[in-house]
Order: structure tokens, then sequence, then C-alpha cells
């Protein structure tokens, strides 16, 4: 296959898959035995792509955060783009802000602790289809409970401290076990913790994620470019498919936060146990 286009098909896949709860791990795995495998900084670039689009969809509350933090109230402009927000406010929007950080502070932490103990199960096919299952199982238990407390308490969009601490924990809990997908995890911790808010869970973990994947990319990044393994890359490939995975996750996402408002993420559950039994029952076993 042209390279342009391989380089086009996973930057495709992984623009799609970053950010749905269908972990983009585990179709990289599997696009990249027909594909070709490639190199760190490829899936760096990728990754990257997948995160600027995210930026790009919540720009206004960024900027609304930032402002807040340095003391001003938003442009008319943006509050008004912003006034369904639950950090709309200035106090609102410097609190979550806080916790956006206290949630990033928690995985940084722990991530380079993990990082430092080698605590991480190889990128193989067998454990990355048993993280699909079992994580979808996990998806429809947390929302059955999740819906059931918010038809006994009402729907509740705000995140707590004890929640932002939990979903930095769950973004560690993701990077160590490939498959699980940190957007699910991440999502349904908020979920079962008290965020009973389909659309506020999914906001904070995504929110949260943009500078937790900035910080691994730049980290990894670094660390290449320590080892000398920046300079061979085809940089033609990289940009197609980083241009690839912007333009797809944008779609996605934007795609995701609008069909997450009167639906479920059960279809999600029944694409993963689906993608993952069919990996256990097609895959050698030495995989």
């Amino acid at each position: 296959m042209n390279d342009l286009l391989a380089a086009l098909l996973l930057g495709i896949i992984e623009g799609i898959t970053e950010f749905l709860p269908i972990s983009s791990t585990g179709h990289l795995l599997i696009a990249e035995r027909w594909l070709g495998a490639r190199s760190e900084l490829f899936n760096i670039a990728i990754q990257a792509g997948a995160i600027v689009a995210v930026v790009l969809i919540y720009r206004v509350r960024l900027w609304t955060m930032l402002l807040a933090f340095l003391g001003r109230g938003p442009a008319p402009e943006a509050a008004a783009a912003d006034a369904r927000a639950a950090d709309a406010s200035p106090a609102s929007a410097r609190g979550y802000a806080w916790k956006l950080i206290a949630a990033f502070l928690t995985t940084a932490v722990l991530g380079l602790l993990v990082k430092k103990l080698g605590w991480e199960l190889p990128d193989q096919i067998r454990p990355v289809a048993w993280a699909l299952v079992i994580g979808a199982l996990w998806m429809i238990a947390a929302e059955y409970l999740a819906a059931r407390r918010a038809a006994r308490d009402g729907e509740r969009t705000a995140v707590s401290w004890t929640i932002a601490i939990l979903v930095g924990i769950a973004q560690v809990v993701a990077g160590v076990f490939p498959g699980t997908s940190r957007s699910a995890t991440t999502i349904f911790i908020a979920l079962l913790a008290g965020t009973t808010s389909r659309v506020a869970a999914t906001e904070f973990a995504f929110l949260v994620g943009i500078p937790t994947m900035f910080a691994a990319t730049g980290y990894e990044l670094l660390s290449l470019a320590r080892h000398g393994q920046i300079g061979n890359e085809d940089w033609a490939a990289l940009g197609v498919a980083f241009a690839a995975a912007l333009a797809t996750a944008f779609v996605a996402v934007k795609w995701l936060l609008r069909y997450i408002q009167s639906h479920r993420f059960t279809w999600f559950a029944v694409y993963r146990i689906a993608f993952g039994l069919a990996l256990l029952l097609w895959l050698p076993s030495g995989s």
C-alpha cells in the first residue's frame, strides 16, 4: 500500500477512536498489522492532531477559564457563547480550572511514579482485547448506576474535588492498561462518583485530557530527541497523518457531544464487546 495512503488511514483511525470510548490503542494495534508499524514520533504526531482538535472545539471555554484565572471577565461574545456551561461565571470558571489542574497534577505525579517503577502492560493484542470487553461491562454498569442516581436525586452537572482526583487517577489506570480507553475510564469514573450528567462528565474528561495528553506528548518527544530518534522520519506521511487525525477527531468529538445529549453509551459498549471477542476468537493465543 502507498505509504501516504497508509498514513492517512492511521490518522483517520486515531482521530475517530482517540476520544470515543472505544480505545484508540486497540484499533491502532490492529491497523498497524496491515498498514505497517510506525515510529514513536509518528504515533506522537497523530495523537497531537487529535488533541489540537479538542482545543479548537473548546477554545471559548478554555479562553473563558484563562481570563477568569487572570482575574478578568470574559468578553461579552465569549460569555454569551459559553453561557450554558457550568463554569460560565468568573468564580465558577476559576473553580473549574483548579479542578482540571488538580486532576492533571494527580495524573502527572502518579504517571511519573508508574513510569519510574516500570509498571506497564505490553501492547499486545490479547490483553487489549480483554480490556475492551471488561471495560465495556464497566461502562454498562457505571451508566446504569448513574442513571438510577439521576432518577432518584436529579441530574448533577457539578464536578467535585473528589471527582477531579478520581479522574486524575483514572487517566493513569488507562495508561497502564492499554485497551481500557482513557476517555471511557475518565467519563465513567465521573459518572459513578456523582456527576450524573453524561455531557458534564464527558466535557470534564475531554478538557482534562488536553493538558494531560500535551504533557505526555511533550515528554515522549523530549525522550526521542535525547536519544536521536527524530531525524529519520517521513515528514510528508507524518503531516498527512497529523492533518487526518485533527480533522476526524474534530468531527468525532462534535458528533459525540451532540449524540450523548439524548443517547446513552450503550452502543459503544456493545461495539467494544463485539470487537474484543472477535480479537480473542480470531487471533493466535500468543498475540
